[in-house]
């Protein structure tokens, strides 16, 4: 009998919890079992390492084999153990040495040939390797994403031989390391580009600073996407942990990871047709969804009206809570969601309710049928609201008698607004506590008469007075001030007018 013992990583959530596994080679009918809660594909991973140890030269033990994946209450998925399992036959049958095997985590999927094909996910798991004091054993062509994690050491194979060569002291393998390398911040697209709408702009860049909601109105062809598209150029790069939290989703998730842009801030913008699943995330084996691939970034909704409104109110707890928790029968999955959603809608069913075309024929109930779509509760979570005019044909034409701010200009006054806010809370404005806002959210008399004057006035709930402080405290680090002064409040408050008209 022998027994040997390997170790890989499995997948909850965002999270690689170490899956330990068990290899018992011992007399009896030739079989292999795989116990320890596999799926499908974990169950199929038997012949492919039967195929992979033997097209690879090695003898494949005609013995009763058993293989357990502990801890047995995690669901286990996907081609990911095939490499473990394969490493802990071969180990558990003295082909190669068990004590090697401490020293590492494997992960990676067999082809019938030894070939080490890549899995997704890899990023999760190598943080975690990190922090368990091991190396990490993966295919190749997941060693760019893995080496995205500072100072993990990563053994890349392209074959089981290699490996297995390795582990012997045959033939060592190179191992990888790299720090995470600054990238720049170019974009095909620039703030210059949208000519006119300054207090939209000016709007836009407070978004920034704080990362606030924002939600614009205007007739359709008056650059709402145009200026939402627009707003990563004016954000700065993720720092380290903010980069490796978004990137650890994407590498989840189906669209995979970016590892060329995976510092700058995710941008999303799923069509209103989008359902609630695909929104918040799902699925039998839960996914991310779009809230949670824009984690530290921003969220687009355009048409915000034609979404479903179930769809929509799904939003009013990750926007408070910064996460979504997935339940299903068997398991319960959480992800961070902390992003600046972004929202566009037109005034009216046709459009051009206050243009100066004249064209709206619209009735007032057909008007507040169409903007009743979006609930008081969502709206009272969106921090800024205004309206988008068309320009006049001259500014379209020639442009701004002034000329347009780049983006590298506004994103330079950003920046330093959010280092102020990062200096004072550790985070930025939008995410302060009710408490927090006591503390740092400070007024004076006057300050505080002019709030409460335009929560009467305009009925608005107490979120609403904690979004108003939170903005104005953005306004005042744009501005430079150390304290909230009477104009930061009344810009503040002028961001609000839409709550007494949807």
């Amino acid at each position: 009998m022998s027994l040997a013992i390997a170790y890989s990583r499995g997948r909850s959530g965002i999270d690689a919890p170490l899956v330990t596994v068990e290899v018992h080679v011992t007399n009896g009918l030739p079989s292999l079992n795989i116990v320890g809660l596999p799926e499908t594909a974990v169950k199929e991973s038997k012949d492919r390492v039967r195929g992979a140890i033997l097209n690879s030269n090695f003898q494949f033990p005609t013995q009763r084999i058993t293989i357990n994946l502990a801890p047995a209450d995690i669901p286990k998925e996907g081609g990911r153990f095939d490499l473990a399992i394969a490493l802990g036959i071969l180990a558990a049958s003295e082909q190669i040495p068990k004590a090697a095997l401490s020293r590492y985590e494997c992960v990676g999927e067999l082809s019938l040939g030894g070939e080490l094909r890549a899995i997704s996910g890899v990023l999760p798991i190598a943080i975690q390797t990190k922090r368990a004091g091991r190396q990490l054993i993966l295919p190749a062509a997941n060693l760019e994403e893995a080496t995205l994690v500072k100072d993990v050491v990563v053994i890349p194979a392209n074959h089981l031989l290699e490996v297995c060569a390795h582990l012997n002291g045959q033939r060592l393998i190179q191992s990888e390391m790299q720090t995470i390398t600054p990238q720049g911040d170019d974009f095909d697209i620039d703030f210059s580009d949208v000519q006119g709408q300054f207090h939209v702009k000016r709007a836009f860049e407070i978004a920034a600073a704080g990362m606030h909601n924002l939600i614009m109105l205007g007739p359709p062809g008056t650059g709402k996407s145009m200026l939402a598209s627009r707003l990563p150029t004016i954000l700065p790069l993720l720092n380290e942990q903010q980069a490796q939290e978004s990137a650890a989703i994407a590498s989840i998730s189906d669209q995979g990871l970016d590892v060329k842009n995976w510092l700058k801030p995710p941008y999303r913008a799923p069509h209103h047709t989008a359902s609630a699943a695909a929104l918040v995330g799902g699925g039998s084996n839960p996914k991310p969804g779009e809230i949670s691939l824009a984690h530290w970034g921003t969220l687009f909704l355009d048409e915000l009206p034609e979404f479903d409104r179930k769809v929509l109110e799904v939003l009013r707890e990750p926007l408070e809570t910064g996460h979504i928790t997935i339940s299903r029968a068997n398991r319960q999955v959480d992800f961070p969601a902390k992003f600046q959603l972004i929202a566009a809608m037109n005034p009216c069913p046709c459009g051009f309710m206050g243009d100066a075309s004249g064209r709206c024929r619209c009735t007032s109930e057909q008007v507040a049928r169409y903007r009743g779509r979006v609930s008081g509760p969502l709206l009272d979570r969106i921090d800024m609201h205004l309206e988008v005019p068309r320009i006049p044909h001259e500014i379209l034409r020639k442009g701004s008698p002034g000329g347009e701010e780049s983006s590298a200009t506004i994103r330079t006054r950003v920046t330093a607004a959010r280092d102020l806010a990062f200096a004072r809370s550790g985070k930025m404005n939008a995410m302060l506590s009710a408490v927090e806002v006591k503390r740092y959210c400070e007024l004076s008399e006057a300050g505080h008469q002019l709030v409460a004057q335009a929560m009467e006035r305009f009925g608005l709930s107490n979120r609403a007075y904690h979004r108003i402080l939170k903005l104005a405290l953005s306004i005042a680090d744009l501005a430079g001030s150390k304290s909230i002064e009477i104009p930061h409040i009344s810009e503040a408050i002028g961001y609000r007018k839409l709550d007494r008209t949807l």
